[in-house]
């Protein structure tokens, strides 16, 4: 499938993909909803804790940066797992600008993201450690192995598949108890699959260019 990189309105990349008319990231701001979404309503929720992290949909390696360089300011440890069918090749996720938005004296980190192998654990400092899996997301089977998960697969628009009750229910049993899931989307479709699969959901307000996003709790 056709891939073209372009600018988001805060001025970061994305990759956007026109057989489908849809981008990897938000076009409103690629940074600015990571850090929404992700930080602002996920792992801030862990400060200062040693937490796991699956990422559904590695894709530019943008919501790994940013982990990160939070986990570098707060001196926090990360295991941090990133799933991805397709992955976006080395050449392509290097043209992002996501160091020179963000902070450019890590650029050479953000390069060690797409260059380390896949399929084993890769250790970037001695708090971060980084496990690419290619891997389809229906076949996710780990079993209270993380605290957190960022749900950050396509749209449900072009692929309605990734937001059924099946798919939560394998979530839902990848995460420990009191562990979190937060994704952009918050269609009424969704908040339902989530309830079904166990969760306790709420809507927050979403990025900019959004109205809402979804959190979801795992509470036994």
């Amino acid at each position: 499938m056709k891939r073209e990189i372009i600018q988001t309105n805060d001025g970061s990349t994305t990759i956007y993909l026109p057989e489908w008319n849809e981008s990897y990231h938000s076009k409103h701001g690629a940074v600015q909803e990571a850090y929404h979404v992700f930080i602002k309503n996920g792992f801030s929720l862990f400060e200062g804790k040693p937490i796991s992290v699956l990422e559904i949909g590695f894709g530019t390696g943008l919501n790994s940066f940013i982990t990160y360089l939070e986990a570098k300011k707060h001196n926090q440890t990360i295991d941090y797992v990133g799933v991805e069918a397709y992955p976006v090749s080395k050449e392509e996720a290097l043209q992002m600008n996501y160091s020179q938005e963000i902070d450019a004296s890590n650029s050479t980190l953000f390069e060690q993201l797409h260059e380390c192998p896949w399929e084993q654990k890769n250790r970037l400092s001695d708090n971060f450690s980084l496990t690419k899996r290619k891997q389809l997301f229906q076949e996710i089977r780990d079993e209270e192995a993380f605290d957190l998960i960022y749900f950050d697969a396509f749209g449900f628009r072009v692929q309605p598949e990734l937001w059924s009750e099946e798919l939560f229910a394998a979530m839902y049993k990848a995460l420990k108890n009191k562990g979190v899931l937060v994704t952009y989307a918050c269609r009424t479709s969704i908040k339902n699959a989530m309830l079904a699969a166990g969760f306790s959901v709420k809507k927050l307000p979403g990025a900019p260019g959004k109205r809402e996003m979804l959190r979801a709790v795992k509470d036994i």
